[in-house]
């Protein structure tokens, strides 16, 4: 087996790849890449049982095998060095010589028949949907997706795709987003709940991708596909839970203000909150909004006054500064509305402004209840 390959673009795909890798796996073949060699296309692989990632890169080679190569020693060895051709090549002592514009350096393979396959979509749904729009659902739903082992349903974003919209959910029982776009189209109605890992990978692998990928979809498995790359991972088991029955429909108290100056008042004020509850009090009247919080224990208050845009009747809601502050993070807006029916009912917010034509977000974030 030879092949030769630039430096920087093996290790642009390898690096992209190396977040699938685990710490500790079951498995010791899991801790390589799988180098499979076909002719003049190399694909590379990583998996993790659960989710299994592709890229092919071209290379000049006209060989076809597999081998298993280690990836954290590949991978410090490849960030040292400068854009070259580098070229791979078996000897008869079960190594990988590497040899570079200076040095040659030998790595211990494994043999890639015993690599675990990627598992088959069979007779899948398709949908197709642009690389930011994809990016931009998860970053606003992944957030709010819950780390309960026992309740692993709520640990991922809920996919609800059907014949007239995209639908994406996350909550973990104390806040819930839902993203929505009425501009794309699902061919069939179907709905599947992704895990939070290859979520986290996309999202960070989506940003530079302003082109069109295909989910492909059954009832246990999904793949993506776009460029030269290829995920596939196992779906989360179970029911999701009915999302729509929590969100309240009655909202006449309603509040406009600044996302931004908001949220730098709720950070501020929040330090001087209960380390166990992290509670703020929004205090509403008028055209005036009262930040406040209190730490008993330690006799530590704040409170700031902002202005803003408000009709409904006055009154006083708490919620966990921490949530309060993830929302507001994660909603790409100047100005926000919260709607709010009584201080024991679920606050929602949802942008004002900066939303594309067909694109839906809400937020939900559950009351606390305020120490009088």
């Amino acid at each position: 087996m030879k092949f030769i390959v630039s430096s920087e673009s093996l290790l642009r795909e390898l690096q992209i790849l190396g977040g699938i890798i685990n710490n500790n796996n079951t498995l010791p073949i899991l801790d390589n890449f799988l180098f499979h060699l076909n002719g003049n296309q190399l694909i590379l692989t990583a998996s993790d049982l659960e989710t299994s990632m592709s890229a092919s890169i071209e290379v000049e080679s006209k060989d076809n095998t597999m081998i298993a190569l280690p990836a954290r020693l590949l991978l410090d060895t490849l960030k040292t060095f400068p854009e070259q051709p580098l070229t791979f090549v078996k000897t008869k002592e079960n190594t990988v010589e590497i040899s570079a514009n200076n040095g040659k350096y030998a790595l211990a393979y494994l043999d890639g028949k015993d690599f675990p396959k990627a598992a088959q979509v069979k007779d899948p749904i398709k949908t197709k949907i642009n690389g930011q729009i994809l990016a931009t659902a998860i970053n606003t739903t992944l957030f709010a997706s819950g780390n309960d082992d026992l309740r692993p349903v709520m640990s991922g974003v809920f996919f609800q795709f059907n014949t007239s919209e995209l639908t994406f959910v996350a909550t973990d029982a104390h806040k819930l987003v839902k993203y929505t776009r009425t501009d794309i189209k699902a061919d069939k109605n179907a709905e599947f709940i992704m895990p939070k890992k290859p979520l986290q990978l996309l999202k960070s692998i989506l940003q530079s991708v302003d082109e069109d990928l295909v989910i492909e979809y059954n009832e246990t498995n999904s793949e993506f596909s776009f460029k030269n790359l290829r995920m596939t991972c196992r779906l989360v088991e179970g029911k999701y839970p009915n999302y729509e029955a929590v969100i309240p429909k009655e909202n006449p108290n309603i509040m406009q203000i600044d996302r931004s100056e908001f949220l730098n008042s709720v950070r501020r004020v929040s330090i001087f909150s209960n380390k166990t509850t992290h509670q703020v009090r929004l205090k509403l009247a008028g055209a005036e909004l009262q930040v406040s919080a209190e730490d008993f224990d330690y006799s530590n208050k704040a409170e700031e006054r902002l202005g803003c845009d408000y009709q409904g009747d006055d009154m006083q809601i708490g919620f966990n500064s921490r949530f309060l502050i993830e929302m507001l993070n994660n909603i790409n807006c100047d100005v926000i509305k919260l709607s709010m029916s009584l201080p024991n009912r679920a606050g929602i917010i949802t942008p004002i402004d900066h939303l594309d034509d067909g694109e839906d977000v809400t937020m939900l974030v559950m009351p606390v209840m305020l120490n009088e």
